[in-house]
Parts: C-alpha cells; sequence; structure tokens
C-alpha cells in the first residue's frame, strides 16, 4: 500500500499558528499622544498617557446647561417632517391620519407632563435658574408641536369653528305667522 503524502501548509496557515516579529517603524515618526502602538512590545518603549484633567464644577454646569438646551429644541426639530406627513396624509378621516392626530397630541402632552424628569440630569444647585429658563423653553416648544395637531384637527374639520356645529345649543325661532294649506 501506498502512504498518502501530506500537502505542505500554506503560508498564511504558518503565520496565523506563529506571527511574524515585530518590525520597528522604518519612518521613525512617533505615535500620537495617547495612541501607543499596539504591536510594539512593552519593555522596549514606555507610553506614557496623557491623563485629562478633571472639569471644573463651572466647566460641569456649561456643559450640562448646553445638554439642557439640545433636549429643549429637540421637539422643535422633528416638526418639519411631522408638517409635511399631516400635510401629505389629506384631511380625510382615515386611520393614517387618525393616528397621525393622536401621536401629534400625545406626545407633547406627555413631554409636558415629563419636563422634571426630562432635566433633572442636568439640575445642580447653581445652575437652577438657568435651567429653568431652558425648561420654559421647553415647554414652548411642546406647546409649538401641539398647536400643529391643532392646525391639523381644524383641517379635517373636527374642531367646532362653524355656527352649523353648535346647532343643538341653539334656541328654536318662534315664527311670526303660519301658512295652512288649501284642500
Amino acid at each position: 500500500m501506498s502512504e498518502l503524502a501530506i500537502p505542505p501548509v500554506p503560508r498564511w496557515a504558518a503565520e496565523l499558528k506563529n506571527p511574524p516579529v515585530f518590525k520597528p517603524k522604518a519612518d521613525k515618526i512617533p505615535d500620537p499622544p495617547g495612541y501607543p502602538s499596539s504591536q510594539a512590545p512593552s519593555s522596549s518603549k514606555v507610553h506614557k498617557v496623557a491623563q485629562r484633567k478633571a472639569p471644573t464644577p463651572e466647566e460641569m454646569d456649561t456643559l450640562k446647561l448646553k445638554k439642557a438646551w439640545e433636549v429643549a429644541l429637540g421637539p422643535i426639530k422633528g416638526l418639519p417632517m411631522t408638517g409635511i406627513m399631516m400635510y401629505m396624509s389629506g384631511n380625510s378621516l382615515q386611520i393614517f391620519s387618525i393616528m397621525m392626530v393622536f401621536m401629534a397630541f400625545k406626545n407633547p402632552i406627555m413631554g409636558i407632563l415629563a419636563t422634571n424628569q426630562a432635566f433633572e440630569r442636568f439640575e445642580t444647585d447653581s445652575n437652577r435658574g438657568k435651567i429653568l429658563q431652558v425648561k420654559v423653553a421647553y415647554v414652548v416648544m411642546q406647546l409649538v408641536a401641539l398647536a400643529l395637531g391643532v392646525w391639523k384637527i381644524n383641517g379635517m374639520g373636527l374642531l367646532p369653528t362653524t355656527r352649523s356645529d353648535w346647532l343643538a345649543w341653539e334656541a328654536q325661532r318662534e315664527p311670526l305667522e303660519h301658512a295652512v294649506t288649501a284642500l
């Protein structure tokens, strides 16, 4: 019987088991600060990573205030798309337009009710007055979003804005004369 010949191991498979030895950089370009070469042996080069200094309380308050303004202006950023979708859905009573109106009322109302929860992570004792201004701006933005929903239901004819919508509460007129038909 003949013996089966074992094919030689490809070079790439051998390199997987035994990676090549690290070669130092030929161009002598140093690593950027904070990004040491991960392949360099730790004994040949010691990299010092620059430590970031802790921010001061004033810097933290400024950063928290900026983030709070981003949250406060968030509701207004989605209004153009919501307005276009409401315009394109038409004014007839269909499931899509009803769902759009429902969401146009639900989201701002829930946002107004959750105002304190939205800003509690940004509030500190030193920036309480500034956060109050941000909260007021947030509520105003939510009211603008709510006004978009009111515009849509007015366009759909669901707001009672005409005299004929209030006929149930109108007193019936008493006629001055009565006409009787002849036989």
